[in-house]
């Protein structure tokens, strides 16, 4: 028996990120314009390090609060109370070691050994992944595409619910797809949780990148108290902070002591010094925000009309998150076509085959960069289709 095979079988069967391969095959060349990975190319803003960097100077380098520091968790009810309208106790958050943590922690909560958690596709691959790992069972559920852009259908979720079924994954606005549900559709999911007994992990990191009026509607627009949905979210989007690690989770505060053992039992928190960082961003940031998100709606823009043009890319422009989905004719091979992008326009994408069922065709780019790269990007691919 090899030293492989003694591992458990969800760590050996943990696959591969079919993102990081195509960055592995692309990070050295010189003059590519890389648009695979989910951030901008902004640097953190000076006011969120220099409030991390005062931390560390005032030796904030002990353990601290496993849950989060009270100016934190106090933070992010202020931010609540601005950009949803709801008030929250501190009890109600749980600071997290990234938003990828915070749904590892509730996964952990809910879903184990056998239990299937369904989750909407294509998808950010990490949920399905860690959901696996967990010994849970990741049911894909697909979006609906057509000319009128991306929807889901609640009777497919309903389809798909078995009395195994433990917990539904929500990403909207989506990565990869931008689809972003309207009040209508988050109120027939949650309709068919409480009817079904399932929790709902709310995704909505991409909640203030949206194109519409004001932010994405949420399920806290429609939930009571006593909903069973927990909501994972991170700081690396809104403030430029995806290096950081830092995210949280907003839970009912009858369940605080259980993520704080769960905290306990992974990373025993997060440093205290970048928690000032973090407090900085939230009571300092909403206008950095709005500088992002008019950004990114320009980007959107600017590469939906030059690829449009090409008369070869099909995609909906997306509604929110800072992505575009799109399939190229005649383009049957998406993975294939991702490496031969690095090496023939020396342009950096995402493969849909990384996504999941209903991604296979597809290739996402991710337009939150300075305008000028992204023109030279586009014009790339645009000259690379042609050549097809």
């Amino acid at each position: 028996m090899t030293l492989i095979e003694t591992l458990r079988p969800e760590a050996r069967a943990a696959p591969e990120s079919g993102i990081v391969a195509v960055i592995n095959h692309g990070r050295l060349r010189e003059g590519l314009i890389p648009l695979w990975a989910g951030e901008g190319d902004l640097p953190t803003p000076s006011f969120i390090s220099d409030a991390a960097a005062k931390g560390l100077a005032d030796g904030e380098t002990f353990y601290t609060w496993q849950k989060g520091i009270p100016a934190l968790r106090q933070a992010l009810a202020r931010y609540y109370a601005r950009h949803f309208g709801k008030t929250f106790a501190e009890e109600e958050f749980i600071v997290t070691g990234s938003g990828m943590h915070a749904i590892q922690l509730a996964i952990d909560a809910i879903a184990g050994s056998g239990d299937e958690v369904i989750y909407l596709s294509p998808a950010w691959p990490n949920f399905a992944a860690a959901a696996g790992v967990a010994g849970a069972v990741p049911v894909p559920v697909t979006l609906d595409q057509s000319g009128n852009g991306w929807s889901c259908d609640v009777d497919k979720i309903a389809a798909a619910i078995t009395p195994r079924t433990k917990l539904l994954f929500i990403n909207t606005p989506s990565n990869p797809t931008g689809w972003t549900a309207d009040k209508e559709t988050l109120q027939a999911i949650l309709n068919l949780a409480r009817q079904k007994g399932l929790w709902i992990i709310a995704d909505e990191i991409y909640s203030l990148f949206h194109y519409g009026h004001g932010r994405a509607p949420s399920f806290l627009d429609i939930a009571t108290p006593e909903d069973r949905i927990l909501f994972v979210n991170s700081f690396s989007k809104n403030w430029a902070m995806t290096g950081w690690r830092v995210g949280w989770i907003k839970t009912h505060p009858a369940l605080q002591q259980v993520f704080e053992n769960l905290i306990q039992y992974s990373t025993s928190g997060v440093a205290q010094f970048m928690q000032r960082g973090a407090v900085a961003a939230l009571d300092g940031g909403d206008g950095f925000i709005v500088e992002q998100v008019e950004r990114a709606r320009a980007a959107r823009d600017l590469v939906c009309g030059i690829l449009g043009e090409t008369g070869k890319a099909r995609f909906t422009v997306p509604q929110g998150a800072f992505y575009l989905f799109f399939r190229v004719d005649g383009l049957t091979d998406a993975r294939k076509a991702a490496f031969d992008i690095v090496d023939n326009a020396n342009v950096g994408l995402a493969p849909g085959t990384a996504f999941g069922p209903g991604g296979e065709a597809f290739l996402r780019l991710c337009f939150h960069r300075r305008l000028d790269q992204l023109e030279e990007a586009a014009h790339r691919l645009a000259k690379w289709m042609k050549a097809l």
